[in-house]
């Protein structure tokens, strides 16, 4: 006789919104004392509380040790879905009362978080600003520049500190955390970047930066006998072309990077196999339901029409 066994599993039960913080919290502050002072609560109680979410969800979050308190990589992604659960309440209310203020009509308002790489910031998200600003006042863009550099601006909307950043999308090493929502806004070519009136640029040393995308024109680079290995890294984009045109190398550079240069340089382009970069948002499947990042979405691709 056959007989058939069913394991049940007992469901996770879920955070609460204050278990939530807390998490975030002791994320930030980087010990369970600081994140306790931060809230207004007992060292004790952000300890149990901690100790429930990790019973919860059934992994440790948090190393614990003498000099405070670190997420694990675990610990990483919980805090990251804790910050965007938190984000979804705020949300929420700001949408709810919006549409009550004006009788059903959708009256967008509250902080929208962008985070950005600096040349994006500084030629991408003006225009697209300013007509989110012409049409929707009430909403107020809090712009952050940070480095494409590891985890960049697609890391910061993953870890819910932004509810869409401005990123470089593809290339040979795709570093998009799964589970967000892209879309190209640009597709931009990289050019040779030298002197005014060099009569041999390519003799030149190579200049570059950290924050150069490599992924998209390493394998285009080895390829190239006649590109040296960088003898000089700059801060960014804007002290190479800066250098550039004080005459100390040839840099090989993108389009929004270029939208800085000034008479002192020239820009030769490396023909229809020369390497190209994408550059688009980045957001959360929670956030792209929300009527202001939707809004700057909209923004956004007008300029690309």
């Amino acid at each position: 006789m056959n007989s058939t066994h069913t394991t049940r599993w007992a469901p996770v039960s879920e955070l609460l919104p204050q278990e939530l913080r807390i998490l975030v919290a002791v994320a930030e502050a980087g010990a369970f004392s600081a994140a306790a002072a931060a809230l207004g609560v007992t060292q004790s109680a952000v300890s149990h509380s901690v100790r429930g979410s990790e019973a919860k969800l059934g992994a440790v979050l948090f190393e614990r040790g003498r000099s405070g308190a670190s997420p694990t990589p675990v610990g990483e992604r919980a805090v990251g879905h804790a910050r965007r659960i938190l984000r979804s309440y705020e949300v929420m209310g700001a949408e709810v009362r919006g549409a009550a203020r004006e009788e059903g009509r959708e009256a967008l308002g509250g902080v929208l978080r962008i985070v950005a790489f600096r040349s994006a910031a500084l030629h991408l998200l003006p225009p697209a600003l300013e007509r989110l600003a012409a049409r929707h006042p009430g909403i107020r863009p809090e712009v952050r520049v940070v480095r494409e550099i590891g985890a960049g601006a697609a890391g910061e909307v993953a870890a819910g500190r932004a509810d869409l950043g401005i990123a470089t999308l593809g290339g040979a090493r795709d570093g998009t955390p799964p589970g967000l929502l892209t879309g190209v806004l640009a597709q931009e070519a990289y050019h040779l970047v030298h002197p005014a009136g060099h009569p041999d640029p390519r003799s030149l040393p190579l200049m570059d930066w950290d924050e150069n995308c490599g992924s998209y024109t390493r394998a285009w680079w080895r390829a190239q006998d006649w590109i040296p290995r960088a003898t000089v890294t700059a801060e960014d984009d804007a002290m190479v072309l800066t250098m550039v045109g004080r005459g100390h190398g040839m840099a090989i550079m993108p389009e929004l990077s270029l939208r800085d240069a000034t008479g002192a340089v020239e820009i030769t382009g490396l023909g229809p196999q020369g390497p190209v970069r994408q550059v688009g948002y980045v957001t959360t499947p929670e956030s792209a339901a929300t009527l202001a990042v939707r809004a700057l979405i909209r923004e956004l691709r007008s300029e690309k029409g």
